[in-house]
């Protein structure tokens, strides 16, 4: 059975810990400031200090699915370009897409204004984070990121002997960078940032994450996952690739999952320091040749596809201001969201919530944060989110 101790008492004492860290200053600020932490028997913070993900004890009968709204997915893609590209390359998937990938690679390199030698080719962006954490925590070391986050690359790295250094977000939910800065030490080998921040949906500004980075890339090199970074709208969200100019040891994660509506077909890429991508290439082949050649096409008809992108963050932000007008109405309270996810707490467990909505035919993700229940709900179609906001009045 778990105890509680206040935040202050915790400082105090000295001696709480996840794995062998011992709880620093840099625990006690962020938007569980006034939150007790729940620590084990040994007084060692659990595994996460913020979430506890919950999961349903069978899969959903999807044919029975009304509205799949768990997983972030574009819910109107892939684009119409990209659609015509794979029709036009079933007849080519008897080949490797050598050539064709290292076309993709430099029209991508033209786009983030770096050269090919800079950008790393994945199956999607996931797999990317998860060799990256191969290659650094061979030997052991930390993480440092913000908690809550997504946990790919965290997860992968704990399995291989990494120890996570959890930083709770500020108030508004953004990374606390100053924090972050202060829990480095000499056995910190790898910074991550998830900006937009999957599951909060929270940006951090250009400006701050500029300077941070500046501040200490040349330290440790920082990994920034901008997957949903081209949905962002309402904030500026310019990307940390132009880094890469002044040298600076950043790892930038983009993919083709989320604006490009490509979740499917698996295609993600990496842009950072030539090095940096050789050490990443010693736990794979690089390169992306695991990439399907359709997959290949599709992501660069899907780059051209300037139209589709657009329309995609338009009906996004239509349809996620109707279910903040809704959540509104009915009295929760979501946290602001730059990316196709919504996060607000719940007024029933977890688990018993993502029940009720899988009976209704309607897939989303519930989890507890520091021992509250919350709903993260991805943005689908302007339907989707009708079916979702009447479920909600049917069970709360």
């Amino acid at each position: 059975m778990g105890v509680k101790i206040d935040r202050r008492s915790l400082l105090k004492s000295g001696f709480a810990s996840l794995g062998a860290m011992a709880v620093a200053p840099f625990l006690s600020d962020g938007a569980f400031a006034e939150t007790p932490l729940r620590l084990d028997q040994s007084n060692r913070l659990f595994l996460s200090p913020m979430v506890r993900a919950h999961y349903l004890d069978q899969e959903p009968n999807f044919a029975k699915v009304v509205a799949r709204i768990g997983s972030n997915e574009n819910p109107y893609g892939p684009p119409p370009m990209a659609r015509k590209a794979i029709s036009d390359s079933i007849e080519k998937g008897n080949r490797y897409a050598r050539t064709e990938l290292r076309d993709l690679i430099g029209k991508i390199a033209v786009k983030e204004e770096v050269s090919p030698e800079n950008i790393m080719m994945g199956n999607g962006s996931g797999d990317l984070l998860e060799k990256t954490a191969l290659a650094m925590f061979d030997k052991g070391g930390n993480i440092v990121s913000a908690d809550p986050t997504y946990m790919s690359l965290i997860r992968v790295a704990e399995s291989v002997g990494a120890t996570w250094k959890p930083v709770p977000c500020k108030a508004d939910w953004s990374h606390d960078l100053d924090a972050m800065e202060k829990a480095i030490d000499k056995d910190t080998k790898l910074v991550y940032l998830c900006n937009p921040n999957n599951p909060v949906g929270s940006v951090t500004s250009t400006k701050a994450l500029t300077d941070f980075c500046n501040r200490v890339a040349d330290k440790v090199p920082i990994f920034i996952d901008e997957a949903y970074l081209e949905l962002v709208e309402g904030a500026d969200n310019k990307s940390m690739v132009s880094l890469l100019k002044n040298k600076k040891n950043v790892i930038v994660a983009r993919t083709f999952s989320k604006i490009m509506g490509m979740a499917g077909l698996r295609v993600g890429y990496v842009a950072a320091l030539p090095s940096t991508l050789d050490s990443i290439k010693k736990v794979t082949k690089g390169g992306g040749s695991g990439i399907a050649c359709t997959s290949v096409y599709a992501a660069s008809a899907a780059m051209d596809d300037i139209d589709f992108q657009n329309s995609t963050r338009k009906l996004n932000t239509e349809a996620k201001t109707y279910l903040y007008e809704n959540l509104t109405a009915m009295g929760y309270k979501y946290v602001p969201s730059y990316t196709n996810f919504v996060i607000f707490p719940i007024n029933m467990p977890g688990k018993e919530f993502l029940t009720k909505m899988s009976d209704k035919g309607i897939i989303i993700k519930a989890m507890d944060i520091q021992e509250k229940p919350w709903c993260r709900v991805s943005i689908g179609t302007k339907d989707e989110m009708k079916l979702f906001v009447s479920a909600l009045q049917n069970i709360s």
